[in-house]
Parts: C-alpha cells; structure tokens; sequence
C-alpha cells in the first residue's frame, strides 16, 4: 500500500509550498447585490456573514441563498505588515465567476474564470499600522449560458441532472510573506524514455548572478542536486537523474498507482554569493502516459482503466470540500472501491485533491466545466480558462488525460456546424501544444472530431446488449455509424484510437425513490449489488476495450446514481463493491 503520510494537507498550493503563509478562511462580512449595480467597495450594507470559502448557496456558507443573484460583496480584515525587502501576496483558490478585490480601498486585483486560481501583491497597499481591510466583489450572472459553468443549474432549483449553483469564493483565501526576490512558480515535466525530468520555473524580481539550487530525492536518496544560472525572470532546464541502472531498481523510481512512488524537490533561489534568499518545496514523478492504437499505456505498458465518474459535491458544501480530511477520503474511497482512477466530471478540482491522489496512487481525468452556448464570447472564455487550468495542474502526475468537452455540450450542432468542429479541433489542438505528454480526449461521449481516446456513454441497462454491442466484431461499424445515444460517435474518421466506455451504468438506490432520479433504479442493496455486478463482468469481458468509467462515485443531490450517498456512506459494503470492480 502508498504511503500516505505527507506535508501538511491544508497548504492551498501543495506543489509550491513555503514557511510564511496564513488562511484567510472563515467569518467574512457580507452582502447580496442582486442586480449587481453596485461597483464601489465602500457601496454595500455589509449587514450579513458568510463563512469563507463556502458559496453562499450552501448550507456551510451560513447564508443559504437559494435563489437568483448577480452579484456578491465579502469583507473581513486582517493583520499584515510589509517588511523591508519582502512582499506580501493575496491569494484566491477560485472565486466564481468574475472577481475584483481592493485592500484598504485601493484595486489590486481583477479576475475572470470561476476555476482557476490568481494572486496580487498588496504590499504597496498596505497601511502601514492598524488592521488592513479586504473587500471582494464575485460577478457571477445565472443566467449567462456562455461561460463555463459545468453542473451549476440555470434554473431556481436544481433539476435533473444540474445541481446549485456556486457563486463567489468557493476555494482557500491566503496570505503568503516571500522574498522581493522568490520564486513565482514551478513546472515539472517528466521523461521517462530520456530519465529526467524538465523544470520551468518563474522567478519574480531576478537580480544579476541569481542561481537556482534543484536538489530532487526519494527519502536519503539523491537523484540530483544541481545549480543553474537565471538568464532573466524564466528558467528552462533540464534535470537528469541519476540511473540505479539495474531493471528492479528503475522501476522502484516510477510511478504507479500501487507504488505511486514521488520524487521530493527542493528548489532554492540563491544571491550572487550563494545565500538562499527563497526555497520552496514541491515534488514530481517519473512516469510516462500515452495510448497506442487499442490500449492506455502507463510507463509504456498496457493498462486498463477503471474510472468512476466523480462530480465533487458535498451536501452542505456544494462544490468545495468540508475540509482538507474529506479529499483524502474521496481519493480512499475509491481506491477502495477497486477503482484505479476517477473521471473528474464538469469539475476543475481543489489541488489538494490531486496532491493526495499523486501521493495515494489515483490516476484522474481532468474535465473542463462546459459551457452551454456557442457563440464568439464562449469561445473566448474557453480559451483563456482552460490553459490557465492546464498550467495550475501539469505538474501533477495523476493527471494521466484532459478532457475539454462532455457530450457536445457548449457545441450542441456539431454535426452540422463547421465552425463547432473547427472550435472542438483547435481546443483539442491547443492542449495538445501545451502539454503533449498526455492523451487528450475531445469531446468525450460522443461526436467525436479529434481525439487521442474514442469515449462513448451508453446507459442501456441490458448487460447482455452492452457486451453484444461492443463485441469486437461489432466495434468499426459500430464507430462510424452507431448511435447508441441517438448520436454519432465520431463524425471524422480518425486515426486508430482506443475505445473506452466512459460512462454506463447509473443504478439509482434512493432512500427517497420520489424526489430523486437515476437512469435506472434498484429496489434494494442486494439488486444494485446484483446490478453492478453484472454490468462490469459485461464490460470487463470487452477485453479489446482499453478501459471504462462507471456512473457514479457518490449520490448528487437529486441524482442517486452513486455507489456511495451522498454523505460517502456505502451502499454496499466495500470490498463487494471492489470485487465487482475488479473482477474478483
């Protein structure tokens, strides 16, 4: 079994960690802004508090607003002194959608995208005694169907299969004190075929005969400790490691999901005399993923892939996590359910999540948040959002694909829309360009115009029409002109590709069958068990297929697909669950 002692599990920025830093976390004072006519920080009637990073739509949030706003204010202050030669920075985990923030009434920060993270230096506005005040104000319209919104309902209450809506900050608020001088931030790139691994790495404020130290290690033992000269504010380097050379002892460096062995990095900003002024810690992982014409290779061997679909909502939480302990859970949950990984569905998830599946041994899907029109203003927020989401989450080597779009949502006329296939295409080669090392699966579902993983969801509850469906016989003809969800699953022909079934099942056991829905229904724990079993012995037997994700990893308010409620009581007991899974 990993081993799962770690760094601190609440640090909001596991793969850049420093001593200095402080959660801005809990009571902050509130205000709606229905309409959102206000723009001034001083404008709100901040008469109401809101427990930070909860969305005001939760329970947790103490606000509990249910129905339609445009906008919301937060304001809480703090203690912070500048001093000299050091920096003080604001940082934001995410806020939904669009965020401006003013320390002691002076701008330092504005933002747009609901999943990705940002920061401001607000040193020159701090005052120099007495508490600081930090106003924020979250735009986020309900009704604007142009941005990535993922699950989040357009309509009052949740219906179906969207869920509330989450507005404003919904992840880790945090000050860090650095250097003027520090390190900004780290990229790590593996490369197994060439045992070594690449490193961008930005630094603010270089200054002239600044080095940097990169010492990389697994527990006493050194793989490298080099130094490299800045050449401006970027670094690019190469680092090799140093070679056990002996077969048993190179496989002891990579990374698997049974052995999800990590390499601890230590990185140091040095002055021209050689004096640390920063270091930060991270970490990376050697390991290699990609696909050949029928299988998912993991380290240049065939791996099958037993995903489950997991959305990330808690009940009195909704987006964000109780707490740091509730992501590892999550990660230990369904591992113990005989699942290898975890599609992240229309959801970018809290870092902490992905620190504790590099370090537990789960692969993940990372899924974009759609957008549900296709128009230029979509189009545009897609393609700023989503590399910043591919530079927040590189680093990490759980991440073993991405996904840019579900089902066509956001290009619901594919077929018949050039520009919505050109748009697919230029996403898909967009990641591609970014981060080459994984496979990249365009439009996942169906409908498919570029892929490096043909994903096709079929929810037909017939174990035996699954398997006579997706015999291998069957598969070419099937692939071209099949519709098992009434739609094409490619609309191009394609370069061989593996086939994986990336979403079935959605066997619903509701304790309140009235209110709650499911794409079928079990009576009791014994026919969902009876249930499950046989739908993964159908689709396990399709041994050409490269792999498969189940729906779902947990209840979702109204749907009650999941193989936990949504509290994460099972509904089974694990290890039925994991045999099932499994095989076994």
């Amino acid at each position: 079994m990993p081993d799962s002692a770690g760094p601190d599990a609440s640090y909001p920025r596991p793969q850049l960690r420093r001593a200095g830093w402080r959660a801005l976390d809990g009571a902050w004072d509130f205000a709606l802004d229905r309409t959102a006519r206000l723009r001034d920080p001083d404008a709100p009637d901040f008469a109401a508090t809101i427990r930070v990073p909860f969305a005001p739509e939760t329970p947790a949030s103490g606000v509990g607003e249910r129905d339609f706003f445009n906008a919301c204010w937060y304001r809480r202050t703090f203690d912070a002194t500048a001093s000299a030669g050091r920096r003080v920075i604001l940082h934001f985990g995410a806020v939904d959608y669009a965020a401006t923030a003013w320390v002691n009434g002076r701008l330092v920060a504005e933002h747009e995208g609901g999943y990705t993270p940002f920061a401001a230096d607000i040193t020159d506005a701090l005052d120099d005694s007495g508490p600081q005040t930090l106003v924020v104000r979250a735009h986020d319209d309900p009704h604007d169907l142009a941005k990535p919104r993922g699950k989040q309902d357009w309509q009052r209450d949740p219906h179906a299969i969207w869920y509330p809506r989450t507005t404003g900050i919904w992840q880790t608020v945090w000050l860090e004190d650095v250097p003027a001088s520090h390190i900004a931030s780290l990229r790590w790139t593996p490369d197994l075929d060439g045992w070594q691994v690449a490193l961008e790495a930005e630094v603010a404020e270089p200054r002239e005969g600044m080095r940097l130290r990169v010492r990389l290690s697994i527990a006493d033992r050194v793989l490298a400790d080099d130094v490299y000269a800045l050449d401006g504010p970027a670094l690019r380097r190469t680092v090799g490691l140093h070679d056990p050379g002996i077969d048993n002892a190179r496989n002891d460096v990579l990374w698997w999901p049974w052995r999800p062995t990590l390499i601890d990095a230590r990185v140091e900003l040095l002055d021209a005399a050689g004096d640390v002024i920063d270091a930060a810690d991270s970490y990376t992982a050697l390991r290699s993923v990609a696909v050949d014409d029928e299988r998912f290779l993991l380290n240049g061997r065939p791996y099958e892939l037993r995903l489950v679909l997991d959305q990330g909502y808690w009940a009195d939480t909704g987006l964000t996590a109780p707490d740091a302990d509730a992501l590892r859970r999550d990660v230990e949950l369904a591992r113990a359910m005989g699942f290898n990984g975890v599609r992240k569905h229309q959801k970018v998830e809290d870092p902490r999540y992905l620190a504790w599946a590099d370090r537990l041994g789960l692969l993940v899907w990372e899924e974009m948040p759609s957008a549900y029109r296709f128009d230029r203003t979509a189009v545009e927020r897609m393609t700023r959002e989503w590399p910043r989401v591919l530079a927040r989450d590189a680093s990490h080597p759980c991440i073993v694909a991405w996904v840019p779009f579900n089902e066509s949502w956001g290009v619901p006329d594919l077929p018949r829309s050039a520009e919505q296939r050109h748009y697919v295409e230029s996403i898909y080669h967009l990641t591609k360009a970014l981060d080459p090392t994984r496979p990249v699966v365009g439009n996942d579902g169906w409908e498919s115009v570029a892929t490096d993983i043909i994903g096709i969801h079929d929810y037909d509850q017939d174990p035996a029409r699954l398997a006579a469906r997706y015999a291998p016989a069957e598969l070419p003809a099937l692939l071209t002109h099949g519709r098992p969800a009434r739609r094409r699953i490619t609309l191009r022909e394609h370069p061989p590709a593996p086939v994986m079934l990336t979403e079935f099942g959605g066997v619903a056991l509701a304790k309140d069958p009235k209110t709650t829905w499911g794409y079928s229904r079990a009576s009791s724990a014994k026919e969902l068990g009876e249930r499950y079993r046989a739908l993964l012995e159908a689709v396990r037997s399709l041994d050409h297929l490269a792999g498969f994700c189940y729906t779902q990893f947990t209840d979702t308010y109204q749907e009650t697909n999941g193989l936990l409620y949504m509290d994460r009581t099972p509904k089974l007991p694990l290890d039925q669950i994991r045999a099932a899974t499994a095989g076994r």
